[in-house]
């Protein structure tokens, strides 16, 4: 995540400001520029002092306290990039489903903030019914309605969230219950989303293959693997060759418990370069665990640049949280085998990204050809 700030006075701002802690000044973040944005009227619209020459308006989800981004003045849409993949929300009237949606909607801006850097194909059901979708749901339990339990999930494209996953004490509840280090409402949108990129990136990719060799074989039962994963938990040994014991369940859940992690890297990594945080610690030791975060991660082709830095800042930042008497920030192994994983993912997405470099590039010189042929003048 980038850092920040007012144009107006240089306050530094969090991602999910929508007003200026200094001067006041409304904020919005236009996804477009990756920029959060100081906002003046103009008329009934808002320019925008990132670059005064946009203007906007304000998302949909704005007058719910859901959303602080930014929609083009002239684009037909109401609701901004990440919003308009909404397909279902809670009731809002309803204080408590208000309290938990927003917060839903923090995790859900940061995921989308990782995957419009890494220029990922976003495709909404209005386009392609297999589009990219959210359901925000009530469990029946925690409500009046009646019906079969809320489960977060993913389902061609469309992924639900059990909206009690919001509540700490829900959520800290059900970590314990099912054993896991580590569960937060990111992460369950960076795990979900992985299996929709699965498809996206892997299903009809000529690197499905490699993607078997790696992470297993996809065409096992899937409803057998996880019965089977419930009822006797991962094999003896798993920590060698997977992230998390969930990901011993079956090749999808190995792959978006890997992409989730790889998106985790990538962001916090941005995050320290942000800072400036360097890693050097006094060790009278031949093992190297200096860091320097000097490079853009969502650019970087080379996935062992990433791990070079990963793993030193890793071990600083497990130990600063130990000695507030908290657990590990990331407490999580990673081997030879979990980062050939990791780097199959990096590979997919960077490929992506290229393709997307060379395409803009296409389209960049087609446009630039028609206004040459435009301003050049004609013959007699």
């Amino acid at each position: 995540m980038k850092i920040f700030q007012c144009q107006a006075c240089a306050q530094p701002a969090h991602f999910e400001a929508e007003t200026c802690e200094s001067c006041e000044r409304r904020l919005g973040y236009d996804p477009e520029i990756a920029e959060l944005s100081a906002l003046e009227r103009a008329g009934e619209r808002w320019r925008g002092l990132a670059d005064p020459g946009r203007t906007y308006r304000l998302c949909a989800n704005v007058a719910s306290g859901g959303c602080n981004w930014l929609v083009p003045a002239d684009a037909p849409e109401s609701y901004c990039v990440a919003c308009q993949h909404n397909r279902m929300v809670p009731d809002l009237s309803i204080a408590w489903n208000r309290v938990r949606w927003r917060e839903i909607e923090v995790a859900k801006r940061r995921l989308f903030y990782s995957l419009l850097r890494m220029r990922l194909p976003l495709v909404s059901r209005r386009d392609d019914p297999a589009g990219l979708a959210f359901d925000f749901l009530v469990d029946p339990a925690e409500s009046y309605l009646r019906g079969p339990p809320v489960l977060t999930g993913h389902d061609n494209g469309l992924i639900t969230i059990n909206i009690a996953e919001a509540d700490d004490v829900e959520r800290e509840r059900r970590r314990t219950q099912f054993g896991e280090h580590y569960r937060t409402l990111l992460g369950h949108f960076r795990h979900e989303v992985g299996h929709y990129f699965w498809n996206v990136l892997v299903r009809r990719d000529p690197s499905l293959d490699a993607f078997r060799a790696i992470f297993g074989d996809e065409r096992a039962d899937y409803g057998e693997a996880l019965r089977r994963h419930y009822a006797h938990g991962p094999a003896p040994g798993w920590q060698e060759t997977f992230v998390s014991a969930y990901a011993t369940s079956h090749p999808w859940e190995d792959f978006a418990e890997t992409w989730a992690h790889y998106l985790h890297i990538v962001d916090t990594l941005e995050t320290a370069g942000q800072f400036g945080v360097r890693v050097h610690p006094k060790l009278h030791s031949v093992i190297d665990l200096t860091a320097k975060v000097d490079f853009d991660p969502h650019r970087a082709p080379d996935f062992g640049r990433l791990i070079e830095a990963w793993l030193p800042l890793t071990f600083a930042m497990n130990s600063l949280n130990r000695s507030m008497g908290q657990p590990d920030l990331y407490p999580f192994r990673l081997t030879p085998a979990t980062i050939g994983k990791l780097s199959f993912v990096h590979d997919r997405i960077y490929a992506r990204t290229e393709d997307f470099e060379a395409e803009a590039g296409t389209l960049r010189a087609v446009i630039a050809g028609l206004r040459h042929r435009v301003a050049a003048p004609r013959s007699a």
